[in-house]
């Protein structure tokens, strides 16, 4: 029997994915579910208790840690009652409305003596780590940009994210993922942030977005996200003074990425003084390279799965090792996301304190 003993809040999408990842990991027992539509609740594992509030859920005695996976604006009510109630908390992302929700949040579990972090599992995202052991073992150089791209082909959002109030758009969905990557790859403190959102074809909700960072250490990076580009890839580009690191092809959340580490033999020393002719016209910078002066290399290998969040978890919970998700981190997205609709309304910069 394991010492987790879990009850997950909200049993929609989310839901049903953590119930699934439980089947896979030994050392944490799923008690019970709780949703408010019942029928959510048919499929459910038929050893689990059923709930149809979170009250009667949180007055279970057995469960010692509870998964909030119900629409955002109820995030803070649900961890309020889950640390009065004694149970360990794992929140969904975005975790909080705003910064202030999120601080009272992080109070009331300190005051209750109980853990809390938030479910960004897409730190273990495959592309994501494999772009990220580049960067950390430098193995293009000196980095001076960073790209990351996610392209879909089915721009309606979807449920409750089609409204505002709710925390529905892309930023909120998406790109806490995505600001999370970049925040914790490049180890440096963020200077500014600039950013352009649209709503393309959804009328209330932002389903395209353009950000760019600039960094202390002078590395720029960029976030791009459309739900209607109609050519779908998750694509990750890593400039340096040595090569380039890019990664194209469909997601990928584990196993092996398409992509590659592109290199030089050596640099021009100046720009030939011949003109080269090709397809675009005329050209000295951009013409056709020599035969074999641009050359691949494999990009390392990465073992990484959502599970991998769990077993962080797990080893937290022991005392075996430190939270992979710290909350002054999760704070710091939900920073950057203010800054990311402050930009985008101003059109101009905006510094980041």
């Amino acid at each position: 029997m394991a010492d987790i003993k879990l009850g997950i809040i909200g049993y929609g999408f989310m839901g049903h994915e953590h119930a699934n990842m439980m089947e896979t990991i030994d050392e944490i027992d799923l008690v019970a579910v709780c949703d408010t539509v019942m029928s959510q609740m048919d499929d459910a594992p038929g050893s689990v208790r059923k709930y149809a509030c979170m009250d009667k859920l949180l007055e279970d005695e057995e469960i010692n840690t509870v998964i909030i996976s119900i629409p955002n604006p109820l995030h803070l009510e649900a961890v309020v009652k889950a640390a009065k109630a004694g149970k360990n908390i794992i929140c969904e992302k975005p975790a909080a409305m705003s910064v202030e929700e999120f601080d009272e949040m992080c109070k009331i579990t300190r005051e209750c003596n109980v853990g809390f972090t938030i479910h960004q599992q897409r730190r273990w995202d495959a592309d994501f780590r494999t772009i990220k052991e580049v960067y950390d073992r430098h193995l293009v150089g000196k980095e001076y940009l960073v790209k990351s791209q996610l392209y879909g082909f089915n721009g309606n959002m979807h449920d409750w994210h089609i409204y505002p109030e709710m925390g529905g758009g892309m930023l909120y969905d998406w790109g806490v993922h995505l600001i999370d990557q970049i925040l914790l790859m490049i180890d440096s403190r963020l200077v500014s942030v600039y950013a352009d959102m649209k709503n393309v074809i959804n009328k209330n909700v932002d389903d395209y977005f353009n950000i760019l960072f600039t960094f202390e250490n002078g590395i720029t990076a960029e976030i791009e996200l459309g739900t209607y580009y109609l050519t779908p890839k998750r694509a990750w580009f890593l400039g340096g003074t040595t090569g380039s690191a890019v990664i194209d092809g469909p997601f990928q959340a584990q196993g092996n990425v398409d992509g590659m580490i592109v290199r030089t033999k050596h640099l021009l020393e100046n720009v030939p003084g011949k003109i080269t002719m090709t397809a675009a016209g005329p050209t000295r910078s951009f013409g056709e390279p020599e035969p074999g002066l641009i050359y691949n290399e494999d990009l390392p290998k990465v073992d990484c799965c959502h599970k991998d969040f769990f077993m962080n978890y797990i080893n937290a919970f022991y005392g075996k090792e430190e939270s992979a998700v710290k909350l002054t981190e999760v704070r710091k997205v939900l920073c950057v996301m203010d800054a990311v609709r402050e930009s985008a309304k101003r059109h101009q910069a905006v510094l980041f304190e």
